[in-house]
């Protein structure tokens, strides 16, 4: 399939600014790929749709406060670091977007916090934007961590920057309530709508729950500038998928249970790691699986997912698994009925 097949128009007032007062009460559309319907539910109703032996495949990543803004040295001019990625504990060494980038030189240093409490100095240049960073900092590793928790902010997509200022309620709602493993930049945002009380109430109808680990990257929003998606490249992400998730996924899909992938990043994870016979696979490691139409899923049988941005990656992977007319019609109806769209906005669940 081609990239222009997957355009369409997003009115800018669709755009979830902010996450709904109560996480489960999300408006939910749900696709039956074998009936070809659409229906209209509010999340909890999702409830009706599994039963005793089902299972939920949640990844549980976290995100960490990876934006930091401070000052150039001399000049004083304002700066935007976005921490990607560490690439050396001992040597405090990170791989960092710089905004603006252009008068970001190897050799300078970067002061961030009204006290200067941390100091970088930039060691490369690998990218346009993208440069290596060696924060210079005393401490043992456990007061870096701090203190970079101390001064970062939560790292909301630039589409919902562009709409308002990163308010402190964003630290809780833009993470899952299940998110564990600190490393990802970007939040699995399917799993925005599970509340507690759905948990337990999905607990007490029998239904399971297995965790997979992705560090979700920036990777997720950059543009594709191909039209022919088999020459589309994506970024590596690091992937962590236990024996025990292994077992309980297996076990289900064994027994004839459904398997619900719950996002994006769930299903490129599971996707990521199967065995000839379907079954997961036990997997430690990285994966840059991108997933377009046709495609042939192995492991899940639904899937919960968001409204993503035209053209994206995300956006593919649904229509690989819902079918392309379902999901573009999906689409259409979702706008004129304003669900709302991108990161705090509704959810959809196909079955």
């Amino acid at each position: 399939m081609k990239l222009s097949q997957f355009r369409y128009n997003l009115p800018k007032e669709l755009i979830a600014d902010r996450p709904s007062d109560q996480r489960d009460e999300s408006r939910l559309m749900v696709l039956n790929r074998k009936k070809q319907t659409i229906e209209h539910k509010i999340f909890k109703d999702i409830l009706d749709y599994f039963d005793d032996g089902d299972v939920f495949i949640l990844n549980n990543t976290k995100v960490f406060p990876a934006l930091l803004y401070g000052e150039k040295e001399k000049t004083g001019a304002k700066i935007t670091v976005f921490l990607l990625r560490e690439l050396n504990a001992e040597s405090r060494l990170w791989d960092v977007l710089v905004d603006p980038a252009r008068k970001i030189r190897i050799g300078n240093k970067l002061y961030f916090g009204e006290d200067d409490s941390l100091v970088a100095e930039v060691i490369d240049n690998t990218t346009s934007r993208g440069r290596t960073l060696r924060f210079l900092f005393d401490g043992t590793y456990e007061e870096f961590k701090q203190t970079i928790k101390r001064l970062g902010h939560t790292p909301l997509p630039d589409e919902l920057q562009r709409l308002r200022e990163i308010e402190p309620e964003d630290a809780v709602r833009y993470q899952t309530i299940y998110a564990k493993h600190e490393g990802a930049v970007v939040a699995p945002t399917a799993g925005f709508h599970f509340s507690r009380e759905l948990m337990k109430r999905l607990e007490i109808k029998g239904v399971g729950f297995a965790d997979i680990t992705l560090h979700a990257g920036l990777g997720n929003f950059r543009t594709i500038d191909v039209e022919d998606l088999t020459k589309h490249k994506t970024d590596s992400e690091e992937l962590i998928i236990s024996e025990y998730t292994s077992e309980i996924v297996n076990r289900a899909r064994e027994n004839r249970k459904n398997v619900c992938a719950v996002g994006t990043t769930t299903m490129k994870a599971i996707e990521s790691s199967v065995a000839i016979n379907g079954n997961l696979k036990p997997y430690n490691g990285w994966t840059n699986k991108f997933i377009f139409p046709p495609y042939d899923f192995s492991v899940a049988n639904s899937m919960v997912t968001n409204f993503h941005p035209s053209m994206s990656s995300m956006m593919m992977m649904v229509a690989a698994f819902s079918g392309y007319d379902l999901l573009m019609k999906a689409y259409k109806e979702a706008v004129e009925q304003k669900y709302k769209f991108l990161t705090y906005g509704d959810a959809m669940l196909i079955i």
